[in-house]
């Protein structure tokens, strides 16, 4: 069945595959309405053409796998085009294993929001399975290696035990967190650079002013100024833990002016550890606490070639 259903078409669908500037003006407006809440019109927008753009390979090499995770957020996020886009994308097995089990799903995620293309295809599919798509289930972090997380000391153990605590409040793996602590200041809440970073996740003072943080010798706010910046360089970088690296001890700035990791040799022998730490490329991330850097798509093609 799933192999010969047309893909009907949405606004989103129309304005990205024509390329017609003239239907900018219907389609945004169409989009904005269907969109859950106002104030992710255009941030939801620009995640759905971006997920487009790699399903077609349009300005960028094709990666149903990167567009089917774009497009995951967006559905995470309660869009119902989205939605919509994943469950053609495995009724009709375009880069991934046919599953009408995860297409009924989608659809009727879709359909409940009053999405008419959805609703029409529920008479294919019916009642979807009782299963959450994997890509829908909040993230599970792996567990912490021991390098990271063994305590050498009281210190170490308060730290550590502050950090499990603190990381989940905003959306980073504690192992993340405790990897930068290990390379910043080797769990030194009195660390000062000659730089003036300071505390546990060296923050410098334009840093510690930008997150609030008054006391940045104090170890619960230092950890919070740095889970803060944290989240923001993962949902700028949208995830690429180098990058995030890079940014955490460069600056953003750095890696968008070299699009990528800056060619310093401490940059580069940081971004290394952290990752080594880390064991992992990518971390999950909240689109809706920035716009992502102007500069990704530049760089992912850089990375690419």
């Amino acid at each position: 069945m799933g192999g010969f259903i047309k893909r009907l078409v949405s606004p989103l669908a129309v304005l990205t595959l024509a390329g017609g500037v003239g239907l900018a003006a219907i389609s945004l407006s169409a989009l904005a309405a269907e969109l859950p809440r106002e104030g992710d019109a255009e941030r939801l927008l620009a995640l759905r053409k971006e997920a487009l753009s790699y399903e077609h390979g349009e300005g960028v090499p094709k990666d149903t796998a990167r567009a089917v995770k774009l497009y995951c957020e967006g559905a995470r996020l309660g869009d119902a085009e989205s939605q919509y886009s994943l469950g053609w994308i495995y009724a009709n097995g375009r880069g991934v294993d046919r599953n009408d089990a995860i297409a009924s799903y989608f659809f009727d995620m879709a359909a409940k929001q009053g999405h008419l293309p959805s609703q029409k295809m529920q008479r294919f599919f019916g009642a979807p399975s009782s299963d959450m798509p994997e890509c829908l289930r909040s993230p599970v972090f792996p567990v912490d290696p021991p390098e990271v997380i063994q305590p050498t000391s009281e210190v170490h153990k308060k730290v550590i035990a502050l950090v499990n605590q603190l990381a989940p409040q905003y959306g980073v793996s504690p192992r993340l967190a405790l990897a930068v602590i290990r390379a910043e200041s080797n769990f030194n809440p009195s660390a000062l650079s000659n730089k003036s970073a300071q505390g546990l996740m060296q923050l410098i003072p334009d840093t510690s002013a930008r997150f609030n943080v008054k006391q940045p010798f104090d170890p619960e706010q230092n950890i919070r100024g740095g889970l803060s910046y944290l989240r923001w360089l993962l949902a700028y970088f949208e995830g690429d833990v180098s990058l995030v690296a890079a940014a955490y001890n460069a600056g953003e700035g750095a890696v968008n002016r070299y699009r990528g990791v800056p060619p310093y040799a401490e940059t580069r022998g940081y971004v290394k550890r952290i990752v080594g730490l880390f064991q992992r490329e990518d971390h999950p991330y909240d689109r809706r606490v920035t716009a992502p850097s102007p500069e990704l798509q530049k760089i992912r093609l850089t990375k690419g070639s």
